[in-house]
């Protein structure tokens, strides 16, 4: 099946990418970064037997 030029035309289709899009990518990657360095430094704190004792 062959499509003129007009059928062409209106074909739509992939992805758009938004700064909606990049700034949620963005923050989930900040949010695992945050995470990340809690966890390390809850860690670190624990095993060097400098976490508070209460």
């Amino acid at each position: 099946m062959k499509l003129d030029k007009e059928q062409l035309q209106n074909i739509r289709g992939g992805i758009n990418i938004t700064g909606t899009m990049v700034s949620s990518f963005v923050r989930i990657l900040d949010i695992f970064l945050d995470v990340g360095r809690s966890f390390g430094s809850a860690i670190r704190r624990i095993k060097d037997h400098n976490a508070c004792p209460y």
